[in-house]
């Protein structure tokens, strides 16, 4: 059970830094300090996991392997692999905003380059202990890396049929011709790990705990799915058969069509749910807490024909229910887990939650409507529950409460008024900051804000909007924004509220 207190939903790719994106290097350990200084407990991110096309951290080569846009290139310095001259490129991509298409170049580019020198100068026996302790994906996940290198970047499931399909010979031959691009891909994984190790154990020593994401869906050109397709909804030729996504809605005629393909959830039960239990123990080493997302699929799903270009015509599948998790205790113990538990909920899926004993989500932006009464309002929240203002996946609350409509403004305005007035606030700070002291005084076990909602930022600052390809996960804070009277004003509503 995680106790009262508080947090901040910042993603490493939105760290401050000077090679284009966030990394492990020392702005995020200055956003550790930060977060001691506000008297902070949690620290959430997204997944981080290696993105592919799209750059979203929900559609990732693996479901183990960590993403080397956030190794820190500074220790390649220091240790003798790079030299400051290798980083002018990546040094002109500082900007706003991460530039995705240019950093995949040039940041690739100067890995390879500390690669062939560590591979002079480094010890290569520390990949090789590396690889040993992570036998059970690393070497599977680094060989299907160089063969998609080899196919210039295709989806594993448009390669040659000897290579989709695993025929011996032809994956013996691989092992062997491209054994450098494998060590380079263990490099990448060893190095990523080494450093988030290092920055986690930071973020605990100074009280801050991790909370992390572990999508319910894996990328249909993954590692995973290419070594363990009867585990999925694969044809004899490894085609995916049936993909996931979100049917019809007020938000969208055509549904959402996110592609990934669908687990076979009884080859999985047949098999213990083994893939799966490795996966989530796998996430408790990289986290303190894991918020597993799209909860409501593990009672039922959205099934939609593979070569169906929209989410309209599909079906209900009914997902592995309460079994799996029972199963997840049984092997793993009791885990902090908190449930995405937001879309399109039935009776069944409350059930579920209840069942599971884990927290749901509680969404303040989803509270305001001057027509209906709401579950979201913050003096309904059971102590259960994890509150937040909005997700990646909303606008900032500056650039939601910009959109609303006259008669749910007005609405949420008297609301905040009195509510705060009835836990001993007569604030007058600007809207945002009514906004987070709403879910400061609530009575949600643990509260989370995005940073953007603490720095008052509108939809300029929003991290990703659902549905859409381009311009998302870019925002990036700026240096001279985490300030003392920032960290200040978070200790001081963490203080009152007894955080």
């Amino acid at each position: 059970m995680i106790e009262r207190s508080s947090g901040i939903l910042l993603h490493i790719t939105s760290l401050p830094g000077k090679y284009g994106i966030g990394d492990f290097g020392k702005e995020a350990f200055n956003f550790i300090d930060f977060l001691k200084q506000a008297k902070q407990k949690y620290w959430q991110i997204l997944p981080l996991g290696i993105t592919s096309y799209g750059d979203s951290p929900y559609q990732c080569f693996s479901a183990f392997a960590g993403n080397p846009y956030f190794i820190d290139l500074n220790y390649f310095i220091e240790n003798g692999f790079l030299e400051l001259s290798d980083l002018d490129s990546l040094k002109a991509l500082n900007k706003e905003k991460v530039e995705y298409s240019k950093l995949y170049i040039e940041k690739y580019k100067v890995l390879k380059i500390a690669y062939n020198r560590f591979k002079q100068i480094g010890n290569l026996n520390e990949l090789k202990i590396y690889k040993n302790k992570n036998i059970d994906w690393i070497e599977n996940y680094t060989l299907f890396m160089a063969i998609k290198n080899y196919f210039n970047g295709i989806s594993w499931i448009d390669w040659p049929l000897k290579y989709r399909i695993k025929d011996k010979s032809t994956i013996k031959n691989a092992k062997i011709e491209l054994q450098d691009d494998i060590l380079y891909h263990l490099f990448l994984q060893y190095f990523f790990s080494k450093q988030w190790n290092k920055l986690k154990k930071y973020a605990n020593e100074n009280g801050i705990k991790i909370i992390g994401d572990i999508p319910i869906f894996i990328a249909t050109d993954s590692a995973d799915t290419w070594e363990n397709p009867k585990i999925f909804q694969f044809d004899k030729k490894n085609k995916p058969r049936r993909v996931a996504g979100c049917p019809p809605d007020i938000f969208s005629d055509d549904g959402q069509l996110w592609g990934n393909v669908l687990y076979n959830w009884k080859s999985l039960k047949k098999n213990n749910y083994n893939w799966w239990i490795r996966r989530v123990k796998n996430c408790f080493t990289l986290y303190d807490v894991v918020r597993i997302d799209h909860f409501r699929g593990f009672e039922s799903y959205w099934s939609i024909p593979f070569k169906n270009k929209t989410a309209r015509e599909g079906r209900w599948e009914k997902g592995p229910g309460i079994d799996f998790f029972y199963s997840v205790r049984s092997k793993l113990g009791n885990l902090n887990i908190i449930a995405e538990d937001l879309g399109f909920l039935t009776p069944e899926v409350h059930k579920l939650l209840k069942e599971s004993g884990y927290p749901g989500m509680k969404i303040l932006e989803f509270a305001f409507s001057s027509k209906e009464d709401s579950d979201y309002l913050p003096h309904k929240y059971k102590k259960n529950s994890v509150a937040y203002t909005g997700t990646h996946d909303n606008q900032t609350i500056i650039g939601w409460y910009n959109t609303l409509n006259r008669d749910d403004r007005t609405f949420c305005n008297q609301y905040l008024t009195q509510y705060l007035k009835n836990n001993g606030s007569n604030s007058t700070e600007c809207i945002n900051w009514n906004f987070i002291e709403s879910l400061w005084a609530s009575n949600s076990n643990l509260v989370i804000v995005p940073l953007q909602d603490c720095l008052g930022l509108g939809d300029e600052a929003r991290m990703n909007t659902p549905s859409t390809l381009g311009g998302n996960w870019e925002w990036r804070v700026k240096i001279e924004d985490l300030t003392d009277e920032l960290s200040k004003k978070i200790k001081e509503l963490t203080i009152k509220y007894n955080r």
